[in-house]
């Protein structure tokens, strides 16, 4: 195996300014360690949607289904019709609604559906009546999160009326945790909730049925003795942990992006300058500042104003004023030598310092699924590979 990996993808013909690098080798091994780690019986489900989380869709979902994903999940019927250009056969899970003009592409592209009202079920029984081939869904349970599902209270109702449905193939059946990264009581309450929908309906406990609630945060909470079949795995495939003292850590995963910029001027400014927009920093001192080629534009957003810090010639360097479109100033006094070119660390490791898609979210006041699909179209994705992996 060579030592120098290889760059592949979107590298414009000029120089790039920002780009995130994407290490594949990274993702295959962060599959096989969570792969490693999941009971033989559990099956994985693989979310791939808003681009694989800003990874590249084409890219993470090629090595997905090589590690053995049982079933991918999207949030629309766009996504699934990328994802079925990519792969004739794959098994595709639709998370999220479909609206009435869409109905007719999951017998066209052989897609599931997640099923919360009694509309989807007619509506989607009309689509396999008309194709001549059963609509497969899965029955979405509303357990706390107040968003998708049937109310758990009246799931034994929707299920009478997918089972009375012919043309409607019931293939599984899940719900959605609100808080499992922050509220284990209430987490243990949805999972409660569940399970006794399940223990009532007699149609959701059959062989080969997707049974499935969990995700990154919440397999923590995941009993071993269940009914439990799947998991749905978005974030911790890429590397990232759902929150910083997470137990998943045990599984090793390592982050598969990182985000990068370069130095467009350095300068010097007397003590007083204010800085940015808004003038909303002071210099203390007389100051050597470095102005970055990124901005809330690529995806380094406005909230880091004054707050975050980035990685140049291996040191922290603290952003100083408001973070604009385009642009970024960095405080650069006490790291000589520094000049325009030179590559910058927003996410990501540079010499022994390291700046995690975690900590860029604290300083962002946001979370690590945002800060990922945040990152913008006009940033190029670098794909890095090694040979003979």
């Amino acid at each position: 195996m060579s030592e120098q990996p290889e760059l592949e993808g979107a590298r414009p013909a000029l120089s790039a300014r920002c780009w995130a690098e994407i290490d594949l080798a990274a993702l295959d091994r962060n599959l096989r360690l969570i792969r490693a780690a999941l009971p033989p019986h559990i099956r994985y489900v693989a979310v791939v949607k808003a681009d694989a989380y800003g990874h590249g869709l084409p890219q993470a979902a090629g090595r997905l289904m090589h590690a053995g994903a049982d079933l991918f999940a999207v949030a629309n019927v766009a996504e699934a019709a990328a994802l079925r250009e990519l792969g004739p056969g794959w098994p595709i899970l639709i998370l999220g609604p479909l609206l009435p003009e869409e109905d007719r592409f999951l017998s066209e592209s052989d897609l599931a559906a997640s099923v919360s009202t009694a509309d989807e079920v007619r509506r989607f029984g009309a689509v396999g009546r008309e194709s001549g081939r059963p609509v497969a869904v899965h029955l979405k349970i509303d357990t706390g999160m107040g968003r998708l599902g049937v109310w758990h209270e009246q799931a034994p109702a929707l299920l009478e009326l997918i089972a009375a449905e012919p043309s409607i193939r019931l293939a599984g059946v899940f719900t959605h945790f609100a808080s499992p990264d922050e509220d284990p009581a209430f987490t243990a309450e949805q999972r409660r909730r569940f399970l006794a929908v399940i223990e009532k309906c007699p149609g959701l406990r059959v062989p080969g049925l997707y049974v499935h609630a969990d995700n990154s945060a919440g397999m923590e909470s995941m009993p071993g003795a269940s009914p439990f079949n799947a998991v749905r795995v978005g974030l911790l495939q890429f590397g990232i942990l759902p929150h910083p003292h997470s137990m998943l850590s045990q599984v090793h995963t390592e982050p598969v992006l990182s985000f990068h910029t370069r130095v467009g001027i350095v300068k010097d400014l007397p003590r007083g300058t204010t800085i940015s927009y808004g003038r909303t920093r002071t210099l203390e001192r007389d100051s050597r500042v470095a102005v970055l080629c990124a901005g809330y534009g690529d995806g380094f957003p406005r909230a880091m104003s004054n707050r975050a810090q980035v990685l140049l010639h291996g040191r922290r360097c603290p952003v100083l004023g408001r973070v604009t479109m385009d642009q970024t100033v960095v405080d650069v006094t006490d790291l000589p030598g520094v000049r325009c070119g030179d590559e910058v660390v927003l996410i990501g490791r540079q010499g022994a310092q390291e700046i995690s898609a975690s900590e860029f979210s604290a300083w962002a006041d946001t979370i690590p699924w945002e800060t990922l699909c945040s990152i913008t179209k006009r940033v190029p994705r670098l794909y890095r590979t090694a040979l003979g992996v």
